[in-house]
């Protein structure tokens, strides 16, 4: 039973004759031409720059689209399409080791490593290798969708996402059209990468626990440098191989792209990383405490509350209570009782005499 499910999968996913006899042409291929990329990169960036704009002007500021479970059903099936891809061209590459390997004298090629970095020169875009890397490529759409969901729940859309995901779908396309070296380790590395990260997305979605770290931009980063590793060997192999190594003028262009991306990430991580290390300095609140009220005076409870101020913006009638530090909960303070705790220097506004309640939550800004 196991070895006719093995067979099966191998045959499904290496040995069928769509897989084997695949062909990267403009007359075959959906998507293959020069004309139909730029298009799709132009329609994706016009049309995530107008929903930000129509959501910017039709919604207030705190007003999100509610998605329900789409963009859980989305992380699913990309994290799905991930381990199918990554599962397909290892078997596809193992086929072609297997079937190509005679060839490889005449080509100074020595070790399945070496072609997995550096293709001989006079490769041609077919076969089980670039079937996958054409489903790849046509999976990059797919992950396009993810800015768009972005826009609607969370109402921001920034250049790096718009420059990331089109040179991501760029690149694809160059690994298809040239015959690129270091393409099979590229989507092997990528695909399960994206298993694992849209699995989290998926699991945090449905409401589990998240990472207690920036789980996807690391992941990202790690990728990203391992890629910029390896596009080191392909060089490498390109220089001493006296033949050199197949596309190696795409490949140059998605090195620099990588590096590109790459120094986006590490300032984006790193902006990330010193405001969040700025918060948590210019904060002392972490969080709730239970503080007991048996025999206590009035006053030791005030003294409890280490910071409050109390900012107001006459034009829109309200107040603003920051909590910089651990405070009760649950008990009506009076405007009395405040105003024994605010310096002389702040202003304030207060309608009518009505108690306020405070209350110690995770964020440190709460309107009443």
């Amino acid at each position: 039973m196991r070895l006719s499910i093995t067979q099966s999968t191998k045959y499904w996913l290496s040995e069928h004759p769509s897989i084997v006899n695949f062909r990267w042409s403009p007359t075959e291929s959906w998507g293959s031409t020069w004309s139909f990329l730029f298009s799709a990169i132009a329609i994706y960036i016009i049309a995530a720059a107008i929903l930000h704009l129509m959501v910017s002007l039709t919604l207030r500021t705190n007003r999100r689209v509610p998605l329900g479970p789409i963009p859980a059903i989305h992380s699913l099936a990309m994290a799905m399409a991930s381990v199918v891809i990554f599962f397909g061209i290892l078997l596809s590459t193992a086929a072609e080791i297997r079937d190509t390997r005679w060839f490889w004298r005449r080509t100074k090629t020595t070790t399945a490593f070496q072609w997995l970095l550096c293709f001989p020169l006079g490769t041609r875009p077919s076969g089980r290798v670039f079937f996958w890397s054409y489903i790849f490529y046509l999976s990059r759409f797919l992950h396009l969708l993810r800015t768009f969901f972005t826009v609607l729940k969370h109402r921001k859309l920034t250049f790096f996402t718009l420059f990331n995901q089109s040179i991501l779908l760029f690149m694809s396309f160059l690994w298809l059209e040239f015959s690129q070296s270091f393409q099979i380790l590229a989507i092997l590395s990528t695909t399960l990468l994206y298993s694992v990260v849209y699995g989290y997305r998926f699991w945090t979605a449905i409401g589990l626990p998240s990472a207690c770290f920036p789980f996807v931009v690391s992941c990202q980063v790690v990728l990203l440098g391992c890629n910029l590793v390896c596009h080191f060997g392909v060089l490498s192999l390109h220089l001493l191989k006296g033949g050199g190594c197949n596309g190696i003028g795409a490949w140059g262009l998605n090195s620099m792209l990588n590096a590109v991306i790459l120094l986006l990430f590490l300032k984006f991580y790193l902006k990330m990383y010193l405001s969040k290390r700025k918060g948590d300095s210019s904060s002392e609140f972490k969080g709730s405490s239970r503080y007991s009220h048996s025999g206590l005076e009035k006053r030791d409870k005030l003294l409890h509350i280490r910071s409050l101020i109390i900012q107001t913006e006459l034009e829109k009638r309200r107040v603003v209570i920051r909590a910089t530090s651990a405070i009760s909960i649950g008990r009506p303070w009076k405007k009395q009782d405040l105003l024994n705790l605010i310096p002389s220097r702040c202003h304030f506004l207060f309608d009518g005499d009505v108690p306020f309640v405070i209350q110690a939550l995770a964020r440190p800004t709460r309107y009443f």
